[in-house]
């Protein structure tokens, strides 16, 4: 953490101006300060800006997301910012109550958020995620909408239902969820639960393009996430090559022109990009699109387990583990194999109470091979108090994978 630390502080030390709030450190002057200098009327130019975000680094180290400046003023009506989409797709407005149960240093809690008060909404922000408290502040607050990641939803379920029903959360009209892969039988639950109020969309922080599937699509649909609002999707393979529909390959968005970067990394900018069209980006996840132009994932590319020529997709086989009973979360990726080339390895996270055993991981591994075919069972289950996951609910794989293969070589 500390390379990512000092590689932030030299990105920022390149800005013309720093400014930083609640105190001094060298090298910065202070906000308030900066603030109280300006002049009370509006200022003749009003330029948009841009952020710079930073994508969430569950492969590698997190990257600056550069864009161009829009040369647009603040109030410019051809600006389509996050509220537009909050608009158009939860129907959100001045009088949503707004819940972000996520940190703010994720991008989507920092954009939905900042939308909320370009709205004119209602904004309540969660110190930290916990099941129960969520219900009660729900009701509490009388929330409209909100945005989860599916080990909120899992966490959600797994309370009794004596105190799911403690609470009135009747004022919900929506619930959206991104971020990661979600079990099919998870949304269903939840949609049993709720109602058809839980939608989901596909994104990534560099904004190459976005899906959305509503609740009602979904049960259609099961395990789509969606068609694109913008965008136009294309599925190739290692080459770049077209597939035809329903067959996985890398999932790729075509934009009028590509506008982003990432900051001081041109390597990795071209490595997103198709090997024949610059307006198309790929960031490594894998799916297939049905005939009617929905788009389901399979997993990323860089946890995709290749055993005997076959390409297996760690998402599913995690699904499927995280609901069975005394399940809390699932990880799981492939290690070498001297015949297969990888095998499929299991680690899970039990809820409180739960023992680990022999008999246990045999009986989740039984599990497994009733939903899934054969190949696709872990052949070994392990169990860990706790697995490698952001508060945003993005699970860091590759460090857990490195453990594994680090011991190999011991």
């Amino acid at each position: 953490m500390a390379n990512v630390a000092n590689d932030i502080l030299d990105q920022i030390s390149a800005c013309s101006i720093r400014l930083m709030m609640d105190g001094a450190a060298p090298g910065f002057e202070s906000y308030e300060d900066a603030i109280a200098a300006q002049p009370a009327r509006p200022l003749a130019d009003q330029p948009k800006g841009e952020v710079m975000l930073y994508s969430s680094g569950t492969t590698g180290l997190p990257k600056g997301i550069k864009r161009p400046m829009s040369g647009l003023a603040i109030d410019d009506p051809s600006l389509a910012g996050i509220s537009s989409l909050e608009r158009f797709m939860m129907g959100m407005d001045e009088s949503s109550v707004y819940l972000c149960p996520a940190p703010l240093y994720h991008s989507a809690a920092l954009m939905w958020s900042a939308g909320v008060h370009e709205l004119g909404g209602t904004l309540v922000i969660l110190e930290r995620f916990d099941a129960e408290n969520f219900l009660a502040v729900v009701e509490r607050e009388r929330v409209t909408h909100v945005q989860v990641v599916p080990t909120m939803m899992v966490r959600l379920l797994k309370l009794d239902d004596e105190t799911r029903n403690r609470y009135d959360i009747s004022s919900l009209q929506g619930i959206v969820h991104a971020a990661a892969p979600c079990p099919v039988d998870v949304k269903r639950r939840m949609i049993d639960w709720v109602g058809p109020i839980v939608h989901e969309y596909y994104a990534a922080t560099e904004g190459n393009g976005l899906t959305f599937i509503s609740a009602a699509e979904w049960l259609q649909h099961p395990g789509s996430v969606g068609r694109p609002l913008t965008g136009v999707l294309h599925i190739c393979d290692e080459s770049g090559a077209e597939l035809k529909t329903g067959e996985a390959g890398l999932v790729y968005f075509e934009q009028a022109k590509q506008v982003w970067e990432y900051h001081n990394e041109p390597e990795k900018t071209r490595g997103t990009r198709h090997p024949e069209h610059e307006n198309w980006a790929a960031l490594g996840d894998v799916g297939y699109v049905d005939e009617e132009g929905y788009l389901f994932l399979t997993d990323r590319r860089a946890f995709t387990i290749i055993s005997g020529g076959v390409n297996i997709y760690p998402a599913e086989i995690e699904s499927c583990l995280v609901v069975y009973p005394g399940v809390l979360d699932a990880a799981v990726f492939g290690l070498p194999d001297p015949e297969m080339g990888e095998y499929v390895h299991a680690v899970v996270q039990l809820d409180a109470g739960v023992s680990p055993s022999p008999e246990l991981a045999e009986k989740l591994r039984e599990h497994v091979h009733t939903s899934l075919a054969g190949y696709k069972v872990p052949r070994i289950v392990d169990f860990r108090a706790a697995l490698p996951r952001s508060a945003n609910g993005k699970l860091y794989k590759g460090p857990l994978r490195d453990e594994y293969l680090q011991a190999l070589k011991v």
